[in-house]
C-alpha cells in the first residue's frame, strides 16, 4: 500500500511558477506510476500529468504541455510537478495519485492524496 501526501500549493500571479511535492511512503514506490490531477468546485477531477515507475516516459494533459513538468526521484520516494507561465484557469485543487498501471483517468489510480490548493490571480 501506497499513501501520499502533497506539498507547494499556494497563491501566486498568473505568469509565475509553482512546485509542488508529493511524498510517498512505502517500500514499493519505485513500482507505482504516479499522476497528478487538478479539480475545481462543479467539475470533474481532470488528468494533469503522469510519470511512468522509471521516469522513463512521461504524459501531459494539452492544457498543460510545454508549461509543467512532471519528474520524479525513486530515491527520495517524491514525485515533482513544475509549474511554469501559470494561467487563472490553472486554479484548482491539485492531487497526487498512484497506481501499479495508472494512466490518465482518475478511475486508474488506487491511492490518493488529500490534495493541495493553486490558485493563479489574474
Amino acid at each position: 500500500q501506497v499513501q501520499v501526501v502533497e506539498s507547494g500549493g499556494g497563491l501566486v500571479q498568473a505568469g509565475g511558477s509553482l512546485r509542488l511535492a508529493c511524498a510517498a511512503s512505502g517500500r514499493t514506490f519505485s513500482r507505482y506510476v504516479m499522476g497528478w490531477f487538478r479539480q475545481t468546485p462543479g467539475k470533474e477531477r481532470e488528468f494533469v500529468a503522469a510519470i511512468t515507475w522509471s521516469g522513463g516516459s512521461t504524459y501531459y494533459a494539452d492544457s498543460v504541455k510545454g508549461r509543467f513538468t512532471i519528474s520524479r526521484d525513486n530515491g527520495k520516494n517524491a514525485v515533482y510537478l513544475q509549474m511554469n507561465s501559470l494561467k487563472p484557469e490553472d486554479t484548482a485543487v491539485y492531487s497526487c495519485a498512484a497506481d501499479q498501471t495508472g494512466g490518465i483517468l482518475p478511475d486508474a489510480y488506487d491511492y490518493w492524496g488529500q490534495g493541495t490548493q493553486v490558485t493563479v490571480s489574474s
